[in-house]
Protein backbone atom coordinates (compact mmCIF):
# COMPACT_ATOMS: atom_id res chain seq x y z
CA UNK A 1 0.00 0.00 0.00
CA UNK A 2 1.43 3.71 -0.92
CA UNK A 3 2.06 5.52 1.81
CA UNK A 4 0.67 8.86 2.40
CA UNK A 5 1.63 11.78 1.31
CA UNK A 6 0.87 15.29 3.71
CA UNK A 7 0.18 18.88 3.24
CA UNK A 8 3.66 20.00 2.97
CA UNK A 9 4.71 17.25 0.09
CA UNK A 10 2.24 18.69 -1.96
CA UNK A 11 3.58 22.23 -1.40
CA UNK A 12 6.99 21.06 -2.14
CA UNK A 13 5.76 19.79 -5.47
CA UNK A 14 4.41 23.32 -6.00
CA UNK A 15 7.80 24.70 -4.99
CA UNK A 16 9.75 23.33 -7.83
CA UNK A 17 6.92 23.74 -10.29
CA UNK A 18 7.10 27.92 -9.51
CA UNK A 19 10.76 27.62 -9.25
CA UNK A 20 11.32 26.19 -12.52
CA UNK A 21 8.75 28.46 -14.26
CA UNK A 22 10.11 31.52 -12.94
CA UNK A 23 13.30 31.06 -13.56
CA UNK A 24 14.94 33.06 -16.41
CA UNK A 25 17.99 31.53 -17.17
CA UNK A 26 17.42 28.13 -19.46
CA UNK A 27 21.09 26.67 -18.42
CA UNK A 28 20.58 26.95 -14.80
CA UNK A 29 16.89 25.78 -14.67
CA UNK A 30 18.00 22.11 -14.33
CA UNK A 31 20.18 23.21 -10.92
CA UNK A 32 16.59 24.95 -9.59
CA UNK A 33 15.16 21.62 -10.18
CA UNK A 34 17.72 19.72 -8.38
CA UNK A 35 17.99 21.80 -5.62
CA UNK A 36 14.42 21.44 -5.24
CA UNK A 37 14.80 17.64 -5.31
CA UNK A 38 17.28 17.98 -2.71
CA UNK A 39 15.96 20.44 -0.17
CA UNK A 40 12.58 18.38 -0.72
CA UNK A 41 13.84 14.83 0.18
CA UNK A 42 17.03 15.64 2.41
CA UNK A 43 19.20 14.05 -0.70
CA UNK A 44 23.14 14.56 -0.86
CA UNK A 45 23.08 14.04 -4.84
CA UNK A 46 21.21 14.69 -7.62
CA UNK A 47 21.99 13.75 -11.23
CA UNK A 48 19.53 13.45 -15.03
CA UNK A 49 21.29 11.31 -17.04
CA UNK A 50 19.94 11.30 -21.26
CA UNK A 51 21.29 8.24 -22.70
CA UNK A 52 21.59 6.82 -25.94
CA UNK A 53 21.89 2.84 -24.70
CA UNK A 54 22.57 1.15 -28.54
CA UNK A 55 25.18 4.13 -28.97
CA UNK A 56 26.81 3.88 -25.91
CA UNK A 57 26.68 7.27 -25.49
CA UNK A 58 24.64 10.00 -23.21
CA UNK A 59 25.20 13.17 -21.01
CA UNK A 60 24.61 13.72 -17.37
CA UNK A 61 24.59 16.63 -14.92
CA UNK A 62 24.67 16.64 -11.51
CA UNK A 63 24.75 18.16 -8.52
CA UNK A 64 25.89 17.03 -4.48
CA UNK A 65 24.97 19.67 -3.69
CA UNK A 66 27.08 21.79 -5.86
CA UNK A 67 27.31 21.45 -9.27
CA UNK A 68 29.44 18.58 -10.53
CA UNK A 69 31.89 18.19 -13.44
CA UNK A 70 34.90 16.30 -12.99
CA UNK A 71 33.17 13.50 -11.04
CA UNK A 72 30.25 12.95 -13.86
CA UNK A 73 32.53 13.43 -16.69
CA UNK A 74 31.68 9.75 -18.83
CA UNK A 75 30.15 9.00 -16.14
CA UNK A 76 26.90 7.84 -18.72
CA UNK A 77 29.62 5.89 -21.05
CA UNK A 78 30.93 4.03 -17.97
CA UNK A 79 27.47 2.95 -16.73
CA UNK A 80 26.63 1.74 -19.86
CA UNK A 81 29.78 0.25 -20.19
CA UNK A 82 29.41 -1.43 -16.61
CA UNK A 83 25.41 -2.60 -17.42
CA UNK A 84 24.64 -0.56 -14.69
CA UNK A 85 20.83 -2.02 -13.74
CA UNK A 86 18.87 1.19 -13.86
CA UNK A 87 19.58 1.59 -17.59
CA UNK A 88 17.82 -1.68 -18.19
CA UNK A 89 15.21 -1.27 -15.68
CA UNK A 90 14.71 2.48 -17.63
CA UNK A 91 13.90 0.56 -20.85
CA UNK A 92 11.14 -1.75 -19.72
CA UNK A 93 9.52 -0.07 -16.02
CA UNK A 94 8.15 3.40 -15.31
CA UNK A 95 8.29 3.03 -11.58
CA UNK A 96 10.87 4.95 -9.59
CA UNK A 97 13.00 2.47 -7.75
CA UNK A 98 15.71 1.60 -4.72
CA UNK A 99 18.64 0.66 -6.61
CA UNK A 100 19.17 -2.07 -3.79
CA UNK A 101 16.00 -3.65 -4.95
CA UNK A 102 17.09 -3.97 -8.58
CA UNK A 103 20.79 -5.21 -7.48
CA UNK A 104 21.89 -8.31 -6.01
CA UNK A 105 24.17 -7.19 -3.60
CA UNK A 106 24.12 -3.32 -4.13
CA UNK A 107 26.48 -3.31 -1.17
CA UNK A 108 29.53 -5.22 -2.52
CA UNK A 109 29.38 -3.46 -6.04
CA UNK A 110 31.12 -0.78 -7.94
CA UNK A 111 28.54 1.38 -7.99
CA UNK A 112 27.82 1.25 -4.33
CA UNK A 113 31.39 1.69 -3.68
CA UNK A 114 31.62 4.77 -6.34
CA UNK A 115 28.08 6.38 -4.79
CA UNK A 116 29.91 6.54 -1.95
CA UNK A 117 33.46 7.88 -3.12
CA UNK A 118 32.39 10.09 -5.26
CA UNK A 119 28.70 11.81 -3.80
CA UNK A 120 29.22 10.48 0.17
CA UNK A 121 26.00 8.43 -0.24
CA UNK A 122 24.95 4.97 0.60
CA UNK A 123 21.45 4.45 -1.01
CA UNK A 124 19.97 5.67 -4.35
CA UNK A 125 16.86 5.65 -6.05
CA UNK A 126 16.12 5.97 -9.92
CA UNK A 127 13.18 7.71 -11.44
CA UNK A 128 12.80 6.87 -15.59
CA UNK A 129 11.61 10.22 -16.83
CA UNK A 130 11.13 9.14 -20.86
CA UNK A 131 12.09 5.93 -23.15
CA UNK A 132 11.61 6.05 -26.51
CA UNK A 133 13.17 3.69 -29.28
CA UNK A 134 15.95 3.28 -26.24
CA UNK A 135 16.76 6.55 -25.92
CA UNK A 136 16.30 7.61 -22.13
CA UNK A 137 15.85 10.02 -19.49
CA UNK A 138 16.64 9.22 -15.79
CA UNK A 139 17.33 10.99 -12.99
CA UNK A 140 19.30 9.39 -9.91
CA UNK A 141 18.69 10.99 -6.14
CA UNK A 142 21.41 9.60 -3.29
CA UNK A 143 21.53 10.16 0.06
CA UNK A 144 22.97 8.88 3.48
CA UNK A 145 20.47 6.58 4.83
CA UNK A 146 17.28 4.35 3.18
CA UNK A 147 14.41 5.83 0.63
CA UNK A 148 10.94 4.79 2.78
CA UNK A 149 8.25 4.03 1.11
CA UNK A 150 6.76 7.68 1.79
CA UNK A 151 9.85 8.86 -0.54
CA UNK A 152 8.68 6.75 -3.21
CA UNK A 153 5.20 7.73 -3.23
CA UNK A 154 6.65 11.05 -3.23
CA UNK A 155 8.78 10.82 -6.16
CA UNK A 156 5.89 8.50 -7.82
CA UNK A 157 3.53 11.99 -7.99
CA UNK A 158 6.17 14.50 -9.01
CA UNK A 159 7.66 11.90 -11.78
CA UNK A 160 4.98 13.75 -14.70
CA UNK A 161 5.72 17.15 -12.74
CA UNK A 162 9.84 16.51 -13.21
CA UNK A 163 8.78 15.17 -16.68
CA UNK A 164 6.80 17.87 -17.77
CA UNK A 165 9.50 20.37 -16.54
CA UNK A 166 11.34 19.16 -18.55
CA UNK A 167 9.67 19.24 -21.74
CA UNK A 168 9.28 23.26 -21.14
CA UNK A 169 12.67 23.69 -20.36
CA UNK A 170 13.77 22.08 -23.76
CA UNK A 171 11.20 24.07 -25.20
CA UNK A 172 12.29 27.18 -24.09
CA UNK A 173 15.93 26.60 -24.91
CA UNK A 174 15.06 25.40 -28.04
CA UNK A 175 13.51 28.49 -28.65
CA UNK A 176 16.66 30.48 -27.52
CA UNK A 177 18.44 28.77 -30.30
CA UNK A 178 16.10 30.55 -32.61
CA UNK A 179 15.99 33.59 -31.46
CA UNK A 180 13.35 33.72 -29.31
CA UNK A 181 13.31 35.86 -26.43
CA UNK A 182 13.60 33.89 -23.04
CA UNK A 183 11.15 36.33 -21.35
CA UNK A 184 9.02 38.21 -23.77
CA UNK A 185 7.70 41.63 -22.28
CA UNK A 186 6.02 41.32 -19.34
CA UNK A 187 4.99 37.46 -20.01
CA UNK A 188 6.07 34.78 -17.44
CA UNK A 189 8.80 31.90 -18.86
CA UNK A 190 6.06 29.55 -19.62
CA UNK A 191 3.77 32.33 -21.53
CA UNK A 192 6.68 33.32 -23.66
CA UNK A 193 7.25 29.45 -24.45
CA UNK A 194 3.64 29.02 -25.52
CA UNK A 195 3.99 32.28 -27.34
CA UNK A 196 6.91 31.43 -29.48
CA UNK A 197 5.15 27.99 -30.13
CA UNK A 198 2.15 29.76 -31.31
CA UNK A 199 4.54 31.87 -33.73
CA UNK A 200 5.72 28.43 -35.01
CA UNK A 201 2.37 27.45 -36.42
CA UNK A 202 1.31 24.99 -33.64
CA UNK A 203 -2.26 24.71 -32.41
CA UNK A 204 -3.20 24.30 -29.00
CA UNK A 205 -3.16 20.86 -28.82
CA UNK A 206 -0.12 20.93 -30.74
CA UNK A 207 1.26 22.77 -28.06
CA UNK A 208 -0.19 21.07 -25.33
CA UNK A 209 1.52 17.72 -26.74
CA UNK A 210 5.03 19.33 -26.88
CA UNK A 211 5.16 20.65 -23.55
CA UNK A 212 3.51 17.63 -21.73
CA UNK A 213 0.07 19.71 -20.58
CA UNK A 214 -3.13 19.80 -21.76
CA UNK A 215 -5.20 21.84 -24.29
CA UNK A 216 -6.98 22.99 -21.64
CA UNK A 217 -4.06 24.38 -19.59
CA UNK A 218 -2.28 26.05 -22.69
CA UNK A 219 -5.66 28.11 -23.54
CA UNK A 220 -5.38 29.43 -20.07
CA UNK A 221 -1.59 30.46 -21.08
CA UNK A 222 -3.39 32.11 -24.41
CA UNK A 223 -5.98 34.10 -22.63
CA UNK A 224 -3.49 35.27 -20.11
CA UNK A 225 -1.01 36.31 -23.42
CA UNK A 226 -4.18 38.21 -25.23
CA UNK A 227 -4.85 40.01 -22.45
CA UNK A 228 -0.84 41.42 -21.64
CA UNK A 229 -0.99 42.01 -25.36
CA UNK A 230 -4.46 43.61 -25.68
CA UNK A 231 -5.49 41.39 -28.34
CA UNK A 232 -8.11 39.19 -28.21
CA UNK A 233 -7.22 36.10 -31.12
CA UNK A 234 -4.09 34.41 -32.67
CA UNK A 235 -3.59 36.41 -35.44
CA UNK A 236 -3.63 39.85 -34.12
CA UNK A 237 -1.32 38.25 -31.29
CA UNK A 238 1.05 37.46 -33.66
CA UNK A 239 0.78 40.30 -35.63
CA UNK A 240 1.40 42.59 -32.24
CA UNK A 241 3.80 40.42 -30.86
CA UNK A 242 6.45 40.31 -33.81
CA UNK A 243 5.95 44.24 -34.12
CA UNK A 244 6.97 44.34 -30.36
CA UNK A 245 9.85 42.01 -31.25
CA UNK A 246 8.66 38.93 -29.05
CA UNK A 247 8.94 36.39 -31.32
CA UNK A 248 11.52 35.75 -34.19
Amino acid sequence: MAAQLRTRDYGQMLDLVVAVLENEDVDAAWHVMARQLLDSLGCDSATFSHVRVEEGTGAVVGWAPEPLSRVVDGLVQRRIQQRHPLLEYGLSETEPVNIADICDGWRNTNWYREARRDFGVTQQVGVPLTQVNGNMCVALLGRRGDFMSHDLTFLRRLQPVIQTMGHHLAEMKRLRSVGAPAVAGDLTPREATVLGLLAEGLTAAAIARRLAISPHTVNRHLERIYRKLGTNNRVSTLVVARAEGLVA
